[in-house]
C-alpha cells in the first residue's frame, strides 16, 4: 500500500473535525501524587455545527471521546500505539462505536496532537462505516 493510499484510508478527513484545543488547568507540580483529572476545551466540528467542548479526564484521548459522546458520537478507544520516527508521532487507535471496529492513524511532531488526531479519524471511519451499512 502506498503513503498515499495509507492516509486515505487511515486518516481520513471527514464531518468531525478539531479545531483549538488546550488544557485550561494551570501547570501542576510533578510531584502531585497520583492520576488527577485534568479540564480540557476544543473547538469540535461536527458537519456545519461548530461549537466549544469541555471535559474532565485522566487525559486527552478520554477527554476527546468524552466531548465527541457529548455531541452523539460514540468512539471507544480499545487499543493504542504510538511509534516516534523521523521528528514526529504515529499513533494507530483500534476503536468501536458499539456496532463497528475501525483503526485510524494520527501523525504529528506533536505527541499529543497525534493522539488526537488518531482519535479524530477513527471516529470519522466509524461514522463513515455507520453511514454504509
Amino acid at each position: 500500500m502506498s503513503a498515499a493510499a495509507f492516509h486515505a484510508r487511515y486518516t481520513p478527513s471527514g464531518p468531525l473535525r478539531l479545531g483549538q484545543w488546550r488544557c485550561t488547568d494551570p501547570e501542576r507540580a510533578s510531584s502531585s501524587l497520583g492520576p488527577q483529572p485534568r479540564n480540557y476545551q476544543a473547538t469540535i466540528a461536527v458537519g456545519d455545527r461548530i461549537g466549544v467542548a469541555t471535559a474532565a479526564a485522566g487525559g486527552p484521548v478520554a477527554a476527546l471521546t468524552a466531548m465527541l459522546h457529548d455531541r452523539g458520537v460514540a468512539v471507544e478507544i480499545g487499543e493504542f500505539h504510538q511509534r516516534h520516527a523521523d521528528g514526529g508521532t504515529a499513533t494507530f487507535v483500534r476503536g468501536t462505536d458499539g456496532v463497528n471496529v475501525e483503526w485510524a492513524a494520527g501523525w504529528s511532531d506533536d505527541v499529543q496532537q497525534s493522539a488526537l488526531r488518531a482519535v479524530l479519524a477513527c471516529a470519522n471511519r466509524l461514522q463513515s462505516a455507520a453511514s454504509t451499512a
